[in-house]
């Protein structure tokens, strides 16, 4: 049980990307089956078997040289130095023959502990050492995936210790009370780590920096003013201002507010405007929060089952009001602010976010209306408590609010670099924070920007990765490109006919691109930063010994959409044993949740396909009409019509390779996923049981209404209508029909199993036949635990692999 709880606790990213270390525990094969053998196998024959494909850049003090060290062998790694500026390229079996110094150093009394809470990958072998030179004794602990710690011993005073570990697992460190020390990352360095007292506390030190001994401590302010002369303090949910007396030994209080209370009160953050006289907080009329139930049935403290609560808001659900409210240092007044622009703000913690323009003239913050359909960024006045539209965004459709609203404050010129999509394409926009006008478009086309990197305020250029702006390759790509801010000199800085990432040198002037594909393993190259030409090709993954062991080389394909205009692009993957003079069922992977795209783009071993392929499937995966980063019109086709899922793309796609695959049996179709995907998978068999005819559905949100907030009124709108219970797999399951699994954890935090267990009863009651897999312990992505991922091979497994009977 410990096992499924600790799969369950993945992210979404982990239940798409899947996992080596759950294939790598997943129960061992049954009885004589050769293939399940040859599935269950899987992962441990590919493990480590990619060479020259990553490493982490280390950059020599002066900046203009980097080292790193990569594997080359099963056994073997190379040392290697690179100076960019001559273009060299110096490699040895050892640092030491580079004249190089390869560990690093970290100290717990002055280094900031690493925030993340557990170990979310295992890579290449690692070492670090431990010396103790504090006076206490100091405890080890690994924190495993599930952020539990698992201890590896204790240093007494003086002691020193080395340790072997894997590189991406976090470690940490504390004192015999519990208290921490230290919290790090291994990486491909040795690391050496000095405990020589507490964080950002260096031994000896007995009064802050700055300050002697015999000196009177400083007043301390709550939330203090730039100047240091005021604070802010919320009591019994109003505010006051705060201020030392003419002596420093004391704290005037000034209240602000009297009228706040329980159920509309005044809270931070606080913001204050540069020059000190003025400062935002918020005012909340707060909403009653819906309180989600679940049952821990078999706790692993106790022997009787836990009930546990947490809050969840639902669609449709009422939220929290905020208002912004201006305080006024000179005046001591707090101004609560109304105005017909920021009606119906969306706030699940009612909270403003915002900052001031460097004269402390305006505060600016944003405003995303309820539903999502209309978005600006107001700016408040100091002196007048005017509000005024700096930008705006209006959609008949959503507004992809946490993706693309991103900006860049220009202050010094007054002006607003912003990401829009009125255009139908997520583009970069100039805008004059001033009068609110667009100066100008800066990037235009039929393509996308994906990420933006860098802004140059002085040069005045930005560095983005977009996708779709190189003819004839996969728009999923994402390619390094600059542009001025006047949307002059545009220019793609990247070459290959792949998925890019980049890192830049300290001073930008070098970049490392890392581009591959699932079909062509990562090749690493420097570039110049200025034009993108090449120094020189660093590294190229070498997978020769992983297609020894079994791996087959996924196949891209790409076919017309439900329009016959559209290109879909997906991926094949077949098994090691794979036969053309066969026929094989085919399994789908879905995800057609709208915030992403999701079919692989870059080179990975991909083991949960490929361990379901050595059943002797064909597997696929492809992105329909409704997901992501291809342009708003594409992405609208998910706008309240969440059933769609793309299903009619993906088909067509399917039926496309099929005509050129003869192996590809379209009479045994199955389809499985979790989350959003879990709900497509059965949907599949709702409104398209002619194509699908076996599915496993894990975790789905089978309701819309009954899972999340943010993300469902994203896509469906509010307030909620038909198009909720059009999309719901509850109100449509008496037309389901095929073979279905339902998976679900007992104690999922992120799509409430009620969901599920709704399903369950619609299904019930309409006399469906259906198998029903509960997990106790799990969480979300239930079938991701190992034996939720035998359940899910196995049930399609038992309805796919029969050959089918002939008739005679």
């Amino acid at each position: 049980m410990k096992q499924a709880v600790f799969f369950a606790r993945f992210s979404l990213s982990a239940i798409v990307a899947g996992t080596l270390l759950l294939m790598m525990v997943a129960p061992s094969a049954r009885g004589d089956d050769p293939l399940e053998e040859l599935s269950q196998s899987y992962s441990l024959r590919t493990n480590g078997k990619v060479y020259r494909d990553s490493f982490r850049p280390k950059w020599l003090p002066e900046g203009s040289r980097f080292w790193y060290q990569i594997k080359t062998g099963d056994q073997s790694k190379e040392f290697v130095l690179v100076d960019p500026e001559k273009g060299t390229v110096v490699r040895s079996e050892t640092a030491k023959g580079l004249g190089i110094e390869t560990s690093d150093r970290l100290q717990t009394s002055i280094a900031t502990p690493l925030a993340r809470r557990r170990s979310r990958t295992t890579g290449e072998a690692a070492q670090f050492s431990i010396s103790n030179q504090w006076n206490e004794a100091v405890d080890v602990f690994w924190l495993d995936p599930d952020g539990t710690k698992r201890q590896y011993g204790s240093l007494e005073p003086g002691q020193q210790r080395e340790f072997s570990t894997y590189q991406g697992h976090v470690w940490l460190l504390s004192d015999s009370k519990g208290e921490m020390l230290g919290r790090f990352e291994a990486d491909s360095n040795a690391l050496d780590v000095i405990v020589d007292g507490r964080p950002n506390q260096a031994q000896g030190l007995a009064s802050p920096p700055g300050q002697s001994d015999n000196e009177k401590p400083v007043l301390k302010l709550d939330n203090p003013s730039p100047n240091g002369k005021w604070g802010i303090r919320f009591r019994k949910n109003n505010v006051q201002l705060l201020s030392p007396d003419a002596t420093q030994s004391n704290l005037e209080t000034t209240s602000l507010t009297e009228t706040g209370n329980s159920e509309a009160f005044f809270r931070g953050p606080v913001v204050w405007s540069p020059d000190s006289n003025y400062c935002i907080v918020s005012y909340v009329k707060d909403a009653k929060r819906r309180e989600v139930v679940a049952v821990d049935s078999a706790p692993q403290d106790q022997l009787q089952p836990k009930l546990l609560r947490y809050d969840y808001f639902k669609p449709g659900d009422e939220l929290p009001q905020v208002q912004p409210v201006l305080i006024d240092v000179a005046g001591k007044t707090a101004t609560i602010v109304e105005d017909p622009l920021f009606v119906n703000h969306y706030t699940e913690d009612g909270t403003f976010h915002g900052h001031w323009s460097p004269n402390s003239e305006e505060f600016y913050f944003d405003f995303n209306q309820r539903g999502h359909q209309l978005y600006r960024i107001l700016a408040l006045h100091s002196k007048t408590k005017i509000v005024r539209t700096v930008v705006e965004e209006q959609s008949n459709t959503a507004i992809e609010y946490n993706e693309k609203t991103w900006r860049d404050w220009i202050e010094a010129t007054g002006e607003l670099l912003w990401m829009s999509e009125r255009d139908g394409w997520a583009h970069l926009w100039l805008v004059d924070v001033p009068s609110g006008k667009i100066k100008n478009q800066i990037t235009k086309g039929e393509w996308v920007v994906r990420q933006v990197l860098h802004v140059d305020h002085a040069s005045r250029q930005v560095w983005f990765l977009a996708g779709g702006n190189r003819p004839g390759i996969d728009p999923y790509y994402r390619q390094l490109c600059r542009v001025n801010l006047d949307g002059s000199d545009f220019v793609c800085l990247t070459e290959g006919d792949g998925d890019h990432k980049v890192e830049f040198s300290p001073d930008r002037t070098f970049f490392i691109d890392r581009w591959s594909r699932v079909d062509q393993p990562t090749v690493t190259e420097l570039r110049r930063s200025q034009d993108g030409s090449l120094v020189c090709e660093l590294e190229r993954g070498e997978i020769n010994e992983l297609i020894d062991s079994g791996w087959t080389v996924p196949e891209r394909f790409v076919a017309k959409g439900r329009d016959g205009k559209t290109d879909i692009y997906g991926i094949i993957i077949k098994p090691s044993h794979f036969d053309p003079n066969k026929k094989y069922p085919i399994v789908e992977e879905v995800y057609a949740g709208p915030h992403g795209s999701f079919t692989p783009k870059r080179f990975d071993k991909l083991i949960r396909q490929h361990t379901l392929a050595e059943l002797g499937f064909i597997v696929v995966q492809s992105d329909g009409m409704g997901t992501d980063d291809r342009g708003k019109a594409f992405h609208d086709v998910s706008w309240k019509n969440l059933e769609d899922a793309g299903f009619q793309d993906r088909i067509a796609w399917i039926k496309a390779a099929a005509k050129e695959r003869p192996w590809m049996d379209l009479s045994r179709v199955g389809i499985h996923g979790g989350s959003a995907g879990g709900q497509n998978a059965m949907r599949a068999l709702i409104d398209h049981h002619d194509f699908y005819h076996v599915a496993v559905a894990d975790c789905g949100c089978h309701d819309n209404r009954m899972d999340k907030i943010w993300w469902n009124e994203q896509w469906l709108g509010w307030p909620l209508d038909e198009s909720y219970v059009r999309s719901s797999n509850v109100q449509n399951a008496s037309r389901m029909k095929g073979k279905l699994l339902l998976i679900v954890g007992e104690l999922d935090t992120n799509v409430d199993p009620a969901s599920t267990m709704q399903v369950v009863s619609a299904l019930q009651k309409a006399n469906k036949y259906f198998e029903y897999m509960p997990i106790a312990g799990a969480g979300h992505g239930a079938a991701e635990t190992p034996y939720g991922n035998l359940r899910r091979m196995e049930f399609l497994k038992r309805h796919l692999l029969p050959e089918p009977q002939k008739s005679e």
